[in-house]
């Protein structure tokens, strides 16, 4: 999947996201709204992690879900 069918059925992927970064909120999300480098400065916000662990979370989750923006 790419960043454009991401974008176009973000609200089906909002609660897998959610699930997996439960402090991210329903505003994150809305900002958020499918672009990939939104998502990850957005769990290293709410996480408190460093920039580098967010991108492995995130790339980790694409190769376990098959999410790939």
């Amino acid at each position: 999947m790419n960043e454009d069918t991401i974008k176009g059925n973000w609200k089906q992927f909002k609660g897998k996201v959610k699930e997996q970064w439960g402090k991210l909120t329903d505003d994150d999300l809305d900002v958020i709204a499918g672009k990939r480098d939104q998502l990850v400065g957005k769990i290293q916000e709410r996480h408190g992690i460093a920039r580098d662990d967010a991108e492995k979370q995130v790339s980790d989750w694409e190769k376990q879900s098959r999410y790939i923006w």
